[in-house]
């Protein structure tokens, strides 16, 4: 088993994905949107690693009111040895901008790689995680398309993406990154990340070396506190900061070995964790296939669509979302959820996982109160909702 790894104490140390993540969508102002399974947040104890949270609620807060391009002012201050990326590292690169939650003031950025001329897009999973719209701009031509989620891995942090035009056809003509998944990674290789760091819109280079390969970090969900792992990741000493998950992690001939996933804060010295390639185009293969198993879940989660008040722990809607497949069936605030095709659910994650069994598309049955005290039900058709 490999070792855990663990950053250096400093004071007050915290580590933070690069690439801002769905943690802080609870953050509504009335209630959370319940429609599919617990988004997973990943946050490391301890010394610590997180995976997008606390630096994730800074960049919705700093993205509130804004306009494209995204450029939270909590970075503008903030050192770094990164430099603006040449226009060869820019090829098959993208930078993704998303609209969570269906909130139009709230919004995420990070980065991602070109698999193919056909518009198939690799990137963390919590870059899109409680994305509603995504869009994404191949930097090297400064074209922006909209995304749909082809699949995604909450476990392994892998998803795929395609391009579509302004008529919903897949994108051509694209320049894949360059990946290099069979590469031999050693301890004191020279590497290069590039990345949206701090959401701005433009890449930037980090040059570093590999500080050490096959690591493992404990991680936790931000959302339910559960233990995860995520394995055989490459530790570097490359200046990464929140808005660089996703990109490539390049060696010295300019090759993708590696995705960025999560780096160090609060420390003297960045302490960067990548994904291999080969792992990520494991998992990228298997969505492609269209073959849900495991981790990997292909498309989008069934949606319900309600909106349930974070200060209690049942079922009573504080109001639908508009469009949603509950809003279409007369749900309203002050309905109370009682079952989902028979089954009893009276907490928030009961009724999350209920519909988080079924699949877009699914009819089923929801029984509720409703705010005079009568007992009904009604049929549903289940909805996209945003990305898990």
């Amino acid at each position: 088993m490999n070792e855990t790894d663990q950053v250096e104490p400093e004071p007050n140390p915290t580590v933070e994905t690069p690439g801002t993540q769905a943690g802080f969508l609870r953050r509504h102002r009335a209630g959370v949107i319940i429609g599919c399974a617990t988004a997973l947040a990943l946050v490391i104890a301890g010394s610590g690693i997180a995976v997008g949270a606390g630096i994730g609620r800074q960049l919705a807060a700093d993205a509130a009111n804004r306009q494209q391009p995204f450029q939270p002012s909590f970075y503008q201050a903030q050192a770094t040895s990164a430099v603006p990326a040449t226009a060869a590292q820019q090829v098959g690169v993208v930078t993704v901008l998303t609209t969570l939650d269906y909130e139009a003031d709230a919004r995420a950025a990070g980065t991602g790689m070109v698999l193919t001329s056909s518009g198939e897009i690799l990137t963390n999973n919590h870059v899109i995680q409680g994305a509603t719209t995504i869009h994404v701009t191949v930097e090297s031509t400064g074209v922006n398309y909209q995304a749909d989620v082809v699949g995604s891995d909450t476990v392994d942090d892998i998803a795929v993406l395609q391009l579509v035009d302004s008529s919903g056809a897949k994108v051509t003509g694209l320049t894949p990154a360059k990946l290099d998944s069979s590469a031999v990674v050693a301890v004191g290789d020279g590497v290069t990340a590039i990345g949206n760091a701090g959401g701005t819109g433009d890449l930037v280079a980090a040059e570093g070396k590999v500080a050490a390969t096959d690591k493992s970090v404990t991680v936790q969900s931000d959302a339910t506190g559960q233990p995860e792992s995520l394995t055989g990741l490459i530790r570097v000493s490359a200046d990464v900061v929140p808005g660089d998950s996703g990109g490539p992690l390049l060696d010295a001939r300019g090759e993708a070995i590696g995705m960025v996933t999560a780096a160090s804060s609060g420390a003297r010295n960045v302490t960067g964790f990548a994904i291999t390639i080969g792992s990520a185009l494991t998992v990228a293969h298997q969505i492609e296939s269209g073959v849900a198993s495991g981790n990997v879940r292909i498309g989008l989660p069934a949606f319900l669509g309600v909106n349930l008040d974070t200060k209690s722990t049942g079922t009573t809607i504080l109001g639908p979302v508009d469009g949603s497949a509950a809003a279409s069936a007369g749900l309203v605030a002050g309905d109370t959820i009682t079952s989902v095709d028979g089954t009893a659910v009276t907490t928030g994650d009961q009724l999350s996982a209920a519909i988080a069994a079924h699949a877009v598309g699914d009819q089923v049955t929801i029984g509720y109160t409703d705010s005079s005290g009568a007992e009904q039900s009604v049929g549903v058709t289940l909805g996209e909702g945003p990305a898990a």
